[in-house]
């Protein structure tokens, strides 16, 4: 049996990884801060495999913790999804966005080296990383060119993966993930924003979407898919790589809106719309859109869910939610 280790496992991409180690017959370990534990909205996307599971709720800032971990569970593959995630252009926060982010990964990297070192190591990057890209879509080969804090820590902690790839000889690989969505996305992201008003309007309560920029371009898949590749980065037979994990398809804020009415048989109208200058983020002049193309021929992983899909699964999913509270 094979025991596989998942920093934030109680988050979207962690509890649905989570639930596919389990199937494939994986002992799972996972950290969650101690705080989360108290809170069962925190742990609600792994209530239901609580029981099959081993929690660990130490800081993931904290070295000495994180090599006592891995020290005692030596695991065969670590998962490190957890991290800072909020893209704040403005550089707020940026230290305890680099602590968080960039720490982690060394401190988890060095620990397996010491401890663990036939352990497989995948970092969830982020297509942050290119930032204002010169051009798209975006693969492997594409010049990264972060502008937000967290696109920057990325981007280390891609680098101190691929040092410890290349001279400490670790497996070790970075996905660069496009985003991806689901019922479990957190709600200060855009595609669950948009489906918790809609499911409201839907109810009767509220008759307003607020948004930013509705003509902002991004490349959204479904996150059930993405942690299949994660897990196929880690089991590639021809050793570490890293992978742009993308769908290649581009849609608009507008388009993702229009989705989300139309799983409520409702046509899109301006009126439902409100913005608000506040949540508006600069625009590329490049839209960032993966290249799947790599992974595809070298792992046969493709997105295949429609984003149409996706989002109509996310809408009513918080009608029920809602109804409920």
């Amino acid at each position: 049996m094979k025991t596989a280790f998942i920093t934030g496992i109680n988050g979207q991409d962690g509890s649905y990884l989570a639930e596919f180690l389990i199937n494939k017959g994986y002992k799972v370990h996972g950290t969650i801060k101690r705080s989360s534990l108290e809170n069962n909205q925190k742990i609600l996307n792994i209530a239901n495999i609580l029981n099959k599971i081993e929690i660990h709720t130490f800081p993931l800032d904290d070295h000495l913790s994180i090599f006592k971990c891995i020290e005692k569970i030596k695991p065969d593959e670590c998962y490190h999804l957890a991290a800072s995630s909020f893209v704040d252009y403005s550089f707020n926060n940026e230290t305890s966005i680099i602590a968080n982010n960039l720490n982690s990964t060394h401190y988890l990297l060095s620990s397996i080296k010491e401890s663990s070192p036939n352990c497989r190591f995948y970092l969830a990057g982020s297509s942050e990383m290119f930032g204002q890209a010169d051009e798209s879509p975006q693969n492997e080969n594409t010049k990264f060119n972060p502008r937000s804090i967290y696109g920057i820590s990325k981007l280390a902690s891609y680098f101190v993966t691929k040092n410890y790839r290349d001279y400490h000889k670790i497996y070790a690989c970075t996905g660069i993930s496009y985003n991806h969505e689901s019922p479990r996305r957190n709600p200060t992201f855009i595609s669950r924003k948009v489906s918790i008003a809609v499911a409201k309007i839907y109810l009767g309560l509220d008759n307003k979407i607020e948004i930013g920029n509705i003509e902002a371009i991004r490349d959204w898949g479904y996150a059930p898919e993405y942690v299949e590749a994660m897990w196929k980065m880690l089991n590639n037979k021809n050793g570490p790589n890293d992978y742009v994990l993308a769908t290649g398809i581009k849609n608009t804020v507008k388009d993702l809106i229009k989705m989300a009415f139309k799983a409520i048989d409702l046509k899109y109208d301006d009126k439902y719309i409100e913005s608000n200058k506040d949540l508006f983020r600069p625009s590329e002049g490049i839209p960032l859109v993966g290249n799947p193309e790599k992974i595809k021929k070298d792992l046969d992983w493709k997105a295949e869910t429609k984003l149409e899909d996706t989002i109509k699964e996310m809408v009513l999913n918080d009608i029920n939610l809602l109804k409920f509270k």
